[in-house]
């Protein structure tokens, strides 16, 4: 069961520093939101995930899952209104120049 939850925490880890590596990449709000909610998602899914399977079945799992559902309820709502609050504070997408 260790193994399996170290796999999963490191499947984990690599998606949270893709999200990393997005925020640092691209190049403006919009596209750094989408690439945050995505694998931040699915990163802190995995991680989760292996934390509650290395628990095992304990208060502490639960404590785990209910983060775990929290997480990918409010997840979408916040890139959602970090979007909206970017658009209505009258920041333009961006769009690739060309020469």
């Amino acid at each position: 069961m260790d193994i399996l939850s170290i796999i999963f925490i490191v499947a984990g880890l690599f998606f949270l520093i893709v999200a990393a590596i997005g925020v640092v990449r691209l190049p403006d709000v919009f596209s750094r939101s989408h690439a945050v909610s995505l694998t931040d998602s699915l990163g802190a899914f995995l991680m989760l995930i292996g934390m509650s399977l290395h628990e095992g079945l304990d208060k502490n799992t639960l404590k785990i899952l209910v983060v775990l559902a929290l997480l990918y309820i409010l997840n979408p709502v916040i890139a959602h209104a970090t979007i909206r609050a970017a658009l209505r504070s009258g920041i333009k997408p961006w769009k690739k120049e060309t020469p």
